[in-house]
């Protein structure tokens, strides 16, 4: 039986309800899905799907993110493919669209994620289980200290080395730094959502604590002397980027790693 279901580009699509063959093409929310007790109804994943390991091993792979694999994923007759707006490539989205139901999320910010979250539980038939999670998620964000304006700590979040790569207002990373209590230096870059920055931008903003990712880049003790050269004064941390960027269920873990985090900075 086929229902009507929105998804976060507004977009209105009939989905077989149950679904019954579920294709998952951005990690965060595969493991989601594996949180929603979807063993069975998921088929494929991509190969960045590192979570749950079980699944990145056993699961059929589809490509990556970004270079699907599209005759792998027809072969597979899926009925509901789950994207995202951002991490997947606009124009091989279209084209699974002509012959697949496409559920995109669009992420920017906690409540985005918590949306998701319930509306992925409604097309998949987990709507309790989809509710108790986004509801521990966030309580556990309400509980969070209570940002002050006035004295946030100026901050560097780094994703990519060569060039390196910031990231600006418009991304779900910002809305965690904020949450931090992290003023982003590079928040108001309007050229890019994930803007590149010269070793002069950098002296220039002068923040006081830097953060390398571990992902998308694996930023690595190595490159902490290049930081260090140029802010001699900062804290350079590496940190877990899913903890940052990952808008499923790994956000139940945010909050403690994010509390950990404050403290090892002090």
């Amino acid at each position: 039986m086929q229902q009507l279901f929105t998804d976060q580009l507004n977009r209105e699509l009939k989905i077989s309800f149950p679904p019954k063959r579920i294709i998952s093409v951005v990690p965060s929310q595969t493991e989601l899905l594996s949180d929603l007790d979807l063993e069975e109804e998921v088929i494929g994943i991509t190969k960045f799907c590192i979570h749950p390991d079980k699944w990145y091993k056993e699961k059929k792979r589809i490509g990556g993110t970004k270079k699907l694999e599209i005759e792998k994923i027809k072969a597979l007759r899926p009925d509901l493919i789950i994207a995202n707006k951002e991490e997947n490539e606009h124009a091989q989205i279209t084209e699974l669209s002509k012959h697949f139901p496409v559920w995109i999320s669009d992420i920017k910010t906690l409540d985005d994620s918590l949306e998701m979250i319930e509306k992925i539980g409604v097309i998949t038939n987990k709507t309790q289980k989809a509710s108790i999670i986004s509801t521990r998620i966030k309580e556990s964000f309400h509980a969070f200290a209570p940002i002050d304006n006035n004295e946030q700590l100026s901050c560097a979040y780094f994703i990519w080395w060569n060039p390196i790569m910031s990231i600006n207002e418009d991304t779900f990373i910002n809305d965690m730094l904020l949450r931090c209590g992290w003023k982003n230096l590079f928040a108001n870059r309007t050229d890019s959502r994930y803007p590149e920055i010269s070793d002069e931008n950098l002296k220039t903003a002068n923040p006081k604590l830097v953060l390398l990712s571990s992902e998308p880049f694996p930023f690595a003790e190595k490159h902490i002397a290049h930081f260090k050269t140029l802010l001699p004064d900062a804290n350079i941390v590496l940190v877990d980027g899913e903890m940052f960027s990952w808008y499923g269920s790994r956000l139940l873990h945010s909050v403690n790693y994010f509390k950990e985090l404050m403290q090892s900075i002090g």
